[in-house]
C-alpha cells in the first residue's frame, strides 16, 4: 500500500450510493489505462468508504446493491475505472504535462512531414497543439492521446505516421556488441550471421528517428555498418 499523505480520493456516485477510496493518482492512471497493476500496490488502505475524510465505511448492503460483490479489488478497481479522481491543482499540471511530453515525443519519433520527407520538431508540434487546443487527459492512454491530437493538428500541420524498413550489415569486429542496441532500438524482421563474423539484419524503424538511428549505427560500428533503406511502410 502506498503512504496515506501521498493519496487522494477517487470517488463513484451511482445510484444514489457514494463509494471513496484513498489511491496513488499515477498508478490510479495505470489502472484506467489497463496496465496490470495491483490494486493493493494503489490504495493507501483495503476500505471503501462512504466518506473517506469522516472515516465511515460502506456497507456491505450498499456494495452488493451496486457492484453485486463486497470483494476489496474488484470494488475498488471499479471505482478507479468509472469514478472520478480528486487531483489536487500541482498533481494535475504535473500529470498533464508529463503526458503532453509524452504525446509530442511519440509524435515527433513516429511521424514525418510529407511534403519535406522529414520530422517535425517536438516545438512545433507543440506550438500547434497550443493553437488547437488540444486538451489533454492525464488518465487516458498515449495511445488514445496521440490519436485525439493528431486528428486537431492535422489541419494546421501536414502530418504522415510511416515506418523505414532498413538492411544492416555490421562488420565482425563490432557486431556482437551491436546486436542487442540495434534490436532493442527497432522492430527486427530477420537476422543472419554471416560465415566472415558479420552480423546483417532487416529492421523497421519509425520514420522519424531516422536520423537518430543512423548515429546509433555509426557509434556502434565506428562508421564501418552499412545501412540500406529497403523500402517506406506507410
Amino acid at each position: 500500500m502506498i503512504p496515506l499523505d501521498h493519496s487522494v480520493v477517487a470517488r463513484l456516485d451511482s445510484f444514489g450510493e457514494r463509494f471513496e477510496i484513498l489511491v496513488d493518482p499515477d498508478k490510479a492512471a495505470l489502472v484506467r489505462q489497463g496496465q496490470p497493476v495491483e490494486i493493493e500496490d494503489v490504495v493507501a488502505a483495503l476500505n471503501v468508504f462512504g466518506n473517506a475524510s469522516k472515516a465511515t465505511r460502506a456497507s456491505d448492503e450498499a456494495l452488493m446493491k451496486v457492484f453485486h460483490t463486497t470483494d476489496f479489488n474488484a470494488v475498488a478497481r471499479k471505482i478507479i475505472e468509472k469514478g472520478e479522481i480528486h487531483l489536487t491543482a500541482e498533481q494535475r499540471k504535473r500529470m498533464v504535462d508529463e503526458k503532453r511530453r509524452q504525446v509530442i515525443t511519440f509524435i515527433a519519433r513516429n511521424s514525418i512531414n510529407p511534403q519535406t520527407g522529414h520530422p517535425h520538431p517536438p516545438t512545433r508540434i507543440e506550438m500547434a497543439m497550443e493553437e488547437a487546443r488540444v486538451n489533454i487527459d492525464p488518465f487516458k492512454h498515449l495511445d488514445e492521446l496521440v490519436k485525439e491530437t493528431v486528428k486537431a493538428l492535422r489541419p494546421l500541420l501536414p502530418i504522415r505516421f510511416e515506418e523505414l524498413r532498413l538492411a544492416i550489415k555490421i562488420p565482425p569486429d563490432f557486431a556482437a556488441k551491436a546486436y542487442g542496441d540495434i534490436a532493442a532500438g527497432s522492430t527486427m524482421e530477420k537476422d543472419e550471421w554471416l560465415k566472415d563474423g558479420s552480423w546483417v539484419c532487416v529492421v523497421r524503424i519509425p520514420a522519424g528517428i531516422q536520423g537518430e538511428f543512423y548515429d546509433l549505427i555509426n557509434k556502434l560500428s565506428k562508421g564501418e555498418g552499412q545501412v540500406k533503406i529497403l523500402n517506406q511502410v506507410y
